[in-house]
This record gives structure tokens, C-alpha cells and sequence, in this order.
């Protein structure tokens, strides 16, 4: 048997498997339970601005790249690229 043919035959073992093990459902799997109790509506929590400092400047574009950094250019640039801080 060559390589390729034994890289196949893995292959559709693995295959086989895989199908083998989600074909069959769990033994220990539950019914379905009967349809949930209706929540009693909540008053929704009261928003509270957070403390000076934490929130962006609005005058900023704010833009945030992936290592957290924010851009610091003013909001709505014509400029393609971001400055970040």
C-alpha cells in the first residue's frame, strides 16, 4: 500500500468514526423538558453613566484596533488611516 493509500484509508476511518459517534444519541440524554415557566417582567436596570474619564471623548473617532488602542483623530476623519494612542 502506498502512502497516499494509507493517508486515505486513515482518513475515511476517521471518517467513519465521527459519523459513528454523532449518529447515535448520548445514552444519557434528558427528554425534552415541558415548555419554561413565563418570566414575570423586571423593571429594566437603571443606567448609570460611568465615573469622569472612563468614557471616550465625543469629539474623538474612538476607533479601537485590536491591541485596545484608540484612535485619537477627530470623529467622522476623511482620513483612510487611524492615529492611535
Amino acid at each position: 500500500m502506498s502512502k497516499m493509500d494509507g493517508l486515505r484509508a486513515m482518513r475515511e476511518a476517521r471518517y467513519a468514526a465521527a459519523n459513528a459517534r454523532t449518529a447515535t444519541p448520548a445514552k444519557g440524554a434528558a427528554p425534552a423538558k415541558a415548555a419554561p415557566k413565563k418570566a414575570t417582567p423586571q423593571a429594566a436596570p437603571k443606567v448609570t453613566t460611568p465615573a469622569d474619564g472612563a468614557e471616550p471623548d465625543e469629539s474623538l473617532c474612538g476607533h479601537r484596533n485590536m491591541s485596545g488602542r484608540t484612535c485619537t483623530r477627530e470623529r467622522g476623519h476623511s482620513a483612510k488611516s487611524h492615529r492611535y494612542s
